[in-house]
């Protein structure tokens, strides 16, 4: 194969209704379906750059060479991508992400959907969307999510094959924004990877399970009868659900800080008080106020008053991953 350059972006997805636990790590097929929404202008950039034969891989994440875990990860990534697309080359890759890694703004699953569109689209070769999500998926299970457009379902599945997203609603379906509290940007101690594994020790991740699919089923038909009131319900019951169990496992994971409470608990009085927001928080402390557009701004003025609150992020509905140039 000759050297090629591609470079690829993906935007950070939400998840209405959480993935959380693995009924096979290796290949990360999902305990339950999920829902989500891709996040327009926080995404990675990642550029790979195929070489003309084997050797070493590299990583350069935000401007900083990479070796240890996350090298190990990206280039076990490559590997499938080589296995799948018949080739033993070896990879430069560059990525940046605009917005806190590892903090619960799903930088994985921007970083690993962009390195897959990237990675197949220098090799020259062509895979289905249901493919890409496919093999995002055992780089990051949230990556699949961010390779189709705007309002995306992701299957659980019974195999490799038929565990993969796609879009359910186009970006400008909803006028929905997610402003998302930054209340820390350190990169959280257990990451999801590491975290997948601890569900099943939690007594209470059978019943959430148990319930997955009936809160997924009224998250979409919420989404698409773009009912506010019923999609704010599930949303924030099906966070809670997800970080009851990550506090209850062993050994336990507390994502949330003192102000992500603090924002909760002032989300849900301002709904009370007529607002259309909701909160939602992935593994991570950062608070996701999803609302109505016509009410982002004054969400955001209050979000800014906050003394823990140390930015607010505001993002639309976003589009799919996508080739953005080929050398």
């Amino acid at each position: 194969m000759s050297p090629t350059t591609a470079t690829a972006q993906a935007c950070a997805n939400i998840a209405f209704i959480k993935y959380w636990g693995n009924r096979d790590d290796a290949l990360r097929l999902p305990a339950n379906s999920s829902i989500s929404m891709n996040l327009d202008g926080l995404y990675a950039e990642t550029t790979v750059q195929w070489l003309s034969g084997p050797g070493e891989d590299q990583l350069v994440l935000n401007e900083t060479p990479q070796s240890g875990d996350p090298l190990r990860r990206v280039s076990a990534h490559l590997e499938r991508v080589r296995a799948q697309l018949g080739t033993s080359s070896a990879a430069n890759v560059r990525s940046v992400n605009n917005f806190p890694t590892g903090a619960g703004i799903a930088s994985s699953a921007a970083a690993f959907a962009a390195l897959t569109a990237a990675a197949v689209s220098a090799a020259g070769a062509r895979l289905s969307e249901r493919e890409l999500s496919i093999l995002a998926r055992t780089g990051s299970g949230s990556a699949s999510r961010s390779v189709p457009d705007g309002f995306v379902e992701w299957f659980a599945g019974d195999s490799h094959e038929t565990s993969y997203a796609e879009s359910f609603a186009p970006a400008d379906y909803w006028a929905l924004t997610d402003l998302v509290a930054i209340v820390s940007q350190a990169h959280k101690a257990v990451g999801s990877t590491a975290g997948h594994p601890t569900a099943t020790t939690s007594d209470l991740q059978s019943c959430r399970v148990a319930g997955a699919q009936e809160r997924f089923d009224r998250c979409r038909q919420a989404v698409l009868e773009r009912d506010f009131a019923t999609f704010a319900e599930v949303v924030e019951l099906d966070s809670n659900q997800m970080h009851a169990v990550m506090m209850t496992s062993r050994p336990s994971l507390f994502y949330w800080l003192p102000e992500s409470v603090l924002v909760m608990c002032l989300v849900r009085q301002w709904r009370a008080e007529g607002l259309r927001v909701c909160y939602t928080l992935d593994a991570g402390p950062n608070v996701h106020c999803l609302c109505e557009a016509a009410d982002a701004t004054e969400i955001e003025r209050r979000l800014r008053t906050l003394a823990g609150v140390q930015d607010v992020r505001s993002a639309s509905p976003g589009p799919g991953a996508r080739v953005v140039s080929v050398e």
